[in-house]
């Protein structure tokens, strides 16, 4: 069954084909422009292609309405459109992705896959935030997550890698990409995460400040008189990484840093500072880590923060090969002899992970 999945992002619409086999047969990423994506380029691509099978999109937040997969018919639709003030920047986009790819395959059935669904399984204990009542039933305010496809296909490409079963597995996964997150993974089970109501908490990314503290807004707003859309924007926009170098683009700070660069140098601080220990709270919620996986543009390219990283986990049982480290590609396991815990780099794949619940979804491999 031929899949093509579509995942609709902040600048692109990235369209994969995947044959029966799951070998990749096209790819294309369409740029968005401020009118949205141009429907006339998606229609000679899919043309180009041939007709899918089945249609598999990558959709940001579900709430704790979508636990898993689901076809998407009308009143799926509606639901997904409910669902967008709980994710603004996001859900009009993957919505916009589907009503285009729609447009050209109506006879084609699609199956909607979410980011969120992963960390339904979170317990109360990690989900839930310490404000009053009526705002957590009234608004459904909680610790939701995100990347959950990325989480899920590296827990389970770590448990094949190692070649045991995934649900014998205390795994700590690191999504290290523009955005980036860690998910505790227990029994094949997400049981915590570091982003939460939104993608802004958690871990510092390229553009987005992760973790601060509420009452810094609060200071904001009263004292310097910053409106919540001036604060939300800079938050999102105009911290983490490039707040702190001047670019969000690791590759570009990891190269300042070797010239001496000061700002370059806290901001590698910085971000280390917070992963190791986002993978320390993370390995307390599985009660020890049996895999550390590496995985985003990040986690996959820069040994640099490996490195950095893992040399202050030996307390977990965890040490990396200095030559497989700085030589890894695809999918390798970088640790040093005599860790008790693995360290894994996985290449991103949430393509396969759509494709597989797509299939799942209408009862095919």
């Amino acid at each position: 069954m031929r899949v093509l999945v579509v995942n609709a992002g902040s600048s692109s619409l990235k369209l994969r084909l995947l044959d029966d086999h799951d070998t990749l047969e096209h790819s294309a990423d369409l740029p968005a422009g401020p009118g949205g994506f141009d429907t006339a380029s998606l229609a000679g691509v899919l043309q180009g292609w041939g007709k899918p099978d089945l249609v598999g999109h990558r959709i940001v937040h579900g709430g704790m309405i979508f636990t898993g997969p689901v076809r998407i018919n009308d009143a799926v639709r509606e639901q997904l459109l409910d669902l967008t003030d709980l994710a603004p920047l996001h859900q009009p986009k993957s919505l916009a992705a589907l009503d285009a790819v729609t447009e050209q395959l109506p006879d084609v059935p699609a199956v909607a896959s979410f980011d969120t669904a992963f960390h339904t399984t979170i317990p109360a204990a990690a989900a839930t935030y310490a404000v009053p009542r009526e705002w957590q039933q009234r608004y459904a305010i909680r610790r939701y997550g995100f990347h959950g496809l990325s989480h899920a296909y590296c827990s389970q490409r770590a448990a094949q890698l190692l070649d045991r079963p995934l649900t014998d597995l205390r795994v700590v996964t690191c999504h290290l990409g523009a955005g980036a997150s860690l998910a505790a993974v227990l029994d094949g089970r997400s049981v915590d995460t570091t982003m939460g109501f939104t993608p802004l908490e958690g871990l510092v990314m390229a553009t987005r400040s992760g973790t601060v503290d509420p009452g810094l807004v609060l200071w904001l707003e009263e004292h310097e008189h910053l409106a919540p859309h001036e604060i939300a924007t800079a938050l999102e926009q105009r911290s983490g990484l490039t707040a702190l170098a001047g670019t969000g683009d690791m590759r570009e700070v990891e190269a300042a840093a070797d010239r001496g660069d000061p700002d370059a140098v806290l901001a590698i601080d910085v971000y280390t500072h917070r992963l190791v220990g986002g993978i320390g709270a993370m390995s307390a919620a599985t009660g020890g880590v049996d895999v550390l996986v590496f995985t985003g543009g990040v986690g996959e390219h820069s040994c640099r923060v490996r490195r950095r990283a893992v040399d202050r986990l030996g307390f977990l049982g965890l040490a990396i090969d200095f030559h497989r480290n700085d030589t890894v590609h695809d999918d390798g396991d970088i640790t040093a002899a005599g860790a008790t815990g693995r360290t894994v780099v996985i290449t991103a794949r949430e393509d396969l992970q759509i494709a597989h619940e797509a299939r799942r979804v209408y009862g095919t491999r």
